[in-house]
């Protein structure tokens, strides 16, 4: 039966305790791994990686919108296996990415600069038990530059002696990442700028962030037949107890008639007033989805004549023929500017 790895965590800490706290050696003109040059059999040993609380993907901004992956070392064999993992794993492993096109990305300048600069190396002794397993997150983007929206495939390589023996190395599988444009370079040219148009409104399959990007930005221009075109006003409408008891005894008719007039209440800022109010600037903040139900929360500010008003506005989406939409909400405040 397989094992994670909790007590021998604590145990090859203890052990190691000397090498993470060694004293910074007295030469300063290399980098200096404290590790030993000892080979073992790892052909029993899997390194595995996997996206970790996947959401939408992003160019840059690795602190904002991370790519974080689960690295997973898993001990098959009938031997125990000991490795060693750096403070910073930088010196521990390596992220290459492809692009369709097999370009391989650019390491980050912050790797770039760790690596060819001088400093002490501090790593835990890890012992991996027959059927017990090692696993960490780290951000993808700590490592690789991402800067445009395409398709790109990861892999890692991890080092048992750390990145100074970079010929003993154990090798994952291949992640497909998917970097889609930043919400704001795009949004503005999905609406028409026009309020009118003959063609009649179609909802499409676009992923929640854009149902909900194209959402606030047709409000910011009062092209209500935009705004409620990924709305489920039903849902909305049932979110008031008083409201849902009403439309479940009501007839076919007179639940299209409740549902135009909740319509034409919002328009007017009767009810609901946070969901139509009119946000000055916004920014997607995380968005968090998997097939049938998902959130997307928002950052926006709203002027007023002696402050700037910032929310955060979480909408509830789900999808429904292949179509998502907004169907509950919550906001928060964040106070004023």
């Amino acid at each position: 039966m397989k094992r994670t790895l909790v007590g021998i965590m604590a145990v090859s800490a203890i052990f190691s305790m000397a090498s993470i706290f060694a004293e910074p050696a007295a030469n300063e003109n290399h980098t200096e791994y404290i590790a030993s040059n000892s080979t073992q059999n790892l052909s029993k040993v899997s390194l595995s990686i996997a996206f970790f609380d996947r959401t939408m993907y992003y160019p840059g901004e690795a602190d904002i919108n991370p790519v974080n992956v689960r690295v997973s070392m898993a001990n098959h064999g009938s031997d125990t296996v000991r490795f060693k993992i750096a403070d910073d794993r930088m010196f521990s492993i390596d992220f290459t990415g492809l692009t369709v096109k097999n370009r391989q990305l650019t390491l980050t300048d912050e790797l770039k600069q760790k690596r060819t600069t001088s400093r002490t190396v501090y790593f835990r002794d890890i012992v991996l038990e027959p059927g017990e397993e090692y696993s960490f997150v780290e951000n993808v983007k700590d490592y690789l530059k991402i800067d445009e929206p395409s398709v790109y495939y990861i892999e890692l390589k991890l080092y048992p002696e750390l990145y100074q023996n970079k010929n003993v190395f154990l090798s994952s599988n291949r992640l497909s990442l998917d970097v889609r444009p930043s919400p704001s370079a795009a949004a503005s040219a999905l609406l028409p700028v026009e309020g009118k148009t003959a063609i009649a409104l179609q909802p499409e399959a676009i992923s929640p962030d854009k149902v909900v990007e194209q959402t606030i930005i047709a409000r910011q221009r009062s092209l209500w037949d935009q705004y409620f075109l990924y709305i489920d006003v039903e849902k909305m409408l049932m979110r008031n107890p008083v409201q849902n008891r009403k439309y479940r005894a009501s007839s076919a008719d007179e639940r299209s008639r409740m549902l135009v007039n909740y319509k034409n209440d919002l328009k007017l800022s009767r009810i609901d007033r946070d969901i139509v109010a009119v946000p000055q600037r916004f920014e997607i903040e995380r968005t968090s989805y998997d097939q049938s139900a998902g959130t997307v929360s928002v950052l926006e500010w709203f002027q007023y004549p002696t402050y700037t008003e910032k929310k955060r506005y979480t909408y509830h989406v789900i999808q429904r023929d292949g179509i998502w939409l907004i169907d509950n909400y919550t906001v928060d405040n964040l106070g004023t500017e």
